[in-house]
């Protein structure tokens, strides 16, 4: 997916989706920092056309809580943050890679995440099964609930994000 070229950025939205969505993890996004709220309208922009005119974000976290470090096997003691962005068309269901998570490992998230083929060969290691085992704890997470987070709204149109 791409930014429309009228709001295209430095950085492109890391982003993967599920060919059909209504899974509890239909995909994931790795952003570029830990202040996901700057980077929110370019990920709405990129979701409106696979989601229509986004009505609703909510995620499974409160404001005050740390993304998971990845990095570690602190991991498995924390639920995954997840975001489900809805649509006028379409919800989807995100998975959060944390900002700092290394290049390989957030790779390999995004892919499953999205149920995107890999290679036999990269399904054989262990860094695979760390990310399979981080991408399924994701799936038996609590259910989200709505949190307020900022959308950047359009002049003269209005959107809910509660």
């Amino acid at each position: 997916m791409t930014v429309s070229a009228s709001r295209r950025t430095a950085s492109p939205v890391r982003l993967t989706l599920c060919g059909q969505l209504g899974r509890r993890v239909d995909g994931a996004w790795w952003p570029h920092s830990n202040r996901l709220a700057g980077e929110l309208p370019e990920l709405v922009g990129v979701l409106h056309g696979r989601l229509g005119d986004v009505v609703d974000i909510s995620v499974n976290w409160s404001l005050s809580e740390n993304l998971p470090d990845l990095n570690s096997r602190h991991w498995q003691n924390k639920h995954q943050h997840l975001m489900s962005i809805t649509g006028r068309d379409a919800t989807a269901n995100l998975l959060i890679i944390p900002s700092l998570t290394p290049g390989t490992l957030a790779g390999l998230l995004l892919r499953i995440a999205a149920g995107l083929p890999l290679s036999a060969a990269h399904q054989d290691t262990p860094l695979f099964r760390t990310a399979a085992e981080i991408v399924d704890a994701a799936r038996g997470d609590g259910a989200l609930r709505p949190v307020p987070a900022p959308v950047q709204k359009e002049r003269g149109r209005r959107s809910s994000t509660s």
